[in-house]
């Protein structure tokens, strides 16, 4: 250039470009977001492996909300076999089978009473392997011990308020349960239920 604004010697003005204002900004606001990013990844990291202050709230939230199941009133123990009087009636055309049926039963304990061949009513009648037969009260726990000794009985009630029971044989009876099977399911009936745990 020549004239007043000739440039002489090997000094030259050096040109700036002028701050980006704006690049700092976001380069700073970057900068904090990716600090809280890093601060919020290392949280869930450490819940993750401890359990977490969240998930404990809700465990003791539970925890505190959650109650024992009410325990159910115990139910009244079956009567013993020698608590029961057992009246034996042979409802089939075969001979001989109530006296031997009453037999095996006051072997296992059972009282016996009344020992023979079914009235009209059940003659003939039963096609099952037996009906047990007693009054109302003798479903709570006469019929559940009486029915251990021998499967596939049918259950009525009647009128009768004495507790003994009858046991009138149908056409399907061969025999008793077998005595060690008895045995197990008498025994189970009197154990007791174990009480339901609390579930919430």
């Amino acid at each position: 250039m020549g004239g007043k604004y000739r440039i002489t010697g090997n000094a030259y003005p050096r040109m700036r470009r002028p701050r980006n204002r704006r690049r700092i900004v976001f380069a700073a606001l970057a900068a904090v977001v990716a600090l809280g990013l890093a601060g919020w990844g290392t949280t869930q990291l450490i819940d993750a492996f401890t359990g977490g202050d969240g998930k404990t709230a809700a465990a003791a939230k539970q925890a505190r909300e959650c109650k024992p199941a009410p325990t159910p009133s115990a139910a009244p123990a079956p009567p013993a076999p020698r608590q029961i009087t057992v009246n034996v009636y042979n409802a089939t055309p075969r001979s001989g089978l109530a006296k031997a049926a009453a037999d095996e039963l006051k072997k296992r304990g059972f009282r016996i009473g009344k020992v023979g061949n079914a009235t009209a009513e059940y003659d003939k009648k039963v096609p099952g392997t037996a009906v047990l037969l007693g009054g109302s009260s003798a479903q709570r726990g006469n019929f559940r011990v009486l029915g251990t000794q021998l499967t596939g009985t049918q259950l009525k009630t009647d009128t009768r308020t004495t507790a003994d029971v009858d046991l009138i044989i149908g056409t399907a009876y061969t025999a008793l349960s077998a005595k060690k099977d008895a045995d197990t399911a008498l025994a189970a009936l009197t154990r007791p239920a174990p009480a339901p745990s609390g579930k919430c």
